[in-house]
């Protein structure tokens, strides 16, 4: 296993494990979090032997928001300075999305914040039934600004208005209600039904699920035609990938 302070990184068969490494500060996000797992997830994604990767946090909770010294040097910088620091939170978002392999957030306690806005930016989000939501920005005149480009994409307007503007945090349950989440799990069957989730990803593709990925992902915001057009082009490239050929010869097979 590769450890670093803050983040620990480790493979086991087909699947990246990327730990939030805080325990003591709740995974509290700071620019050194930021960096580790910018480099953990591009680690990733440079292995071509992995199906998925599962995103976690040390301890009771998966992540806090930003920790006090981050706020305090929010307090004190410059908007240059603080420009160059929310835009590195927003390449980490971002990053999530051109991985080429799912990311998968497993979510027990808290996610909050910075950290809701992470655990949403995943894929998938897996979550005990103790787990809880929220983004409490606005209680000390912030703005979850960029958390608001994926909240806004994975629940209706009213529901985001609502999270965004309230400052309070729902629980697993409603979370899933909602759409905010895919799946909520028992605690003491958390870390059984998360392993074997995510041996499921053994069982498809993996170029055709990056594939699918990429086409999701970047149909945001076409038009129809547009949208159709993109997905003529990656049906055509998938039918040539080394996967489909095989999974074709095999049902022809049977």
């Amino acid at each position: 296993m590769e450890a670093s302070r803050t983040v620990l990184y480790s493979v086991e068969g087909s699947i990246a494990l990327v730990t939030l490494n805080r325990p003591e500060k709740r995974n509290a996000l700071n620019e050194e979090v930021v960096s580790e797992l910018k480099t953990a997830l591009q680690e990733a994604d440079a292995n071509e032997n992995l199906r998925a990767v599962l995103l976690t946090g040390a301890g009771s909770d998966f992540c806090s928001g930003a920790d006090l010294a981050a706020l305090r040097k929010i307090s004190e910088s410059s908007i240059i300075e603080n420009l160059e620091d929310a835009e590195s939170l927003m390449e980490l978002f971002t990053l999530v999305r051109r991985v080429r392999v799912p990311v998968v957030a497993a979510v027990r306690g808290r996610a909050l914040a910075g950290g809701g806005g992470l655990a949403t930016a995943c894929d998938i989000v897996l979550a005990a039934r103790s787990a809880r939501f929220g983004y409490p920005e606005v209680k000390i005149g912030f703005v979850p600004a960029m958390v608001m480009a994926i909240l806004r994409r994975n629940v209706s307007e009213k529901r985001a208005f609502e999270l965004l503007t309230r400052g309070g945090d729902i629980d697993a349950v409603e979370a899933e209600r909602i759409g905010l989440i895919n799946q909520v799990c028992n605690d003491d069957e958390f870390e059984t039904r998360v392993e074997a989730y995510m041996a499921g990803f053994e069982r498809v593709s993996r170029s055709a699920v990056a594939l699918s990925k990429r086409l999701l992902y970047g149909i945001d915001g076409m038009t129809f035609e547009s949208a159709i057009r993109a997905g003529a082009d990656t049906n055509a490239i998938a039918r040539m990938t080394e996967d489909c050929q095989k999974g074709i010869k095999r049902f022809l097979e049977k």
